[in-house]
């Protein structure tokens, strides 16, 4: 998925805010849902994030466009763990593993994941990890 880095993502210096990089993943994998015409919540059931490991390799600006890509390294009964990389002109400027839960909105408890969300995670690739 690719991102414009537009003026309400950059500090004083025209640099992207470093939560930033983070809404951009969120918003991959959101689109990643919709793309495949399923909301990322359904029967009450959705993912949050439990752990995420980051590394910001390299700044990017006002006008980059960006490209988020995402990997499965791991998926388990009731959680997926997931590589997502920012790339700028192919050189790879930010790195995340995401750990996601699924969640049941009602009881806030852990489920296992849904059929659903088993079908889309298929559709991403595997990562080497």
């Amino acid at each position: 998925m690719q991102i414009r880095v537009y003026y309400e993502d950059t500090d004083c210096g025209g640099i992207v805010y470093h939560a930033n990089y983070i809404k951009y993943c969120e918003r991959a994998r959101s689109e990643f849902f919709f793309s495949q015409g399923i909301p990322p919540i359904q029967d009450n059931i959705g993912f949050v994030v439990k752990s995420m490991q980051i590394d910001f390799l390299s700044p990017s600006k006002l006008g980059d466009l960006l490209e988020i890509q995402t990997q499965i390294l791991e998926c388990k009964k009731a959680s997926i763990l997931l590589l997502q990389e920012i790339f700028l002109a192919q050189k790879k400027i930010f790195s995340a593993e995401v750990l996601l839960v699924a969640l049941n909105a009602q009881t806030q408890k852990i489920t296992p994941l849904p059929l659903w969300a088993k079908e889309v995670f298929a559709k991403i690739p595997k990562g080497n990890s």
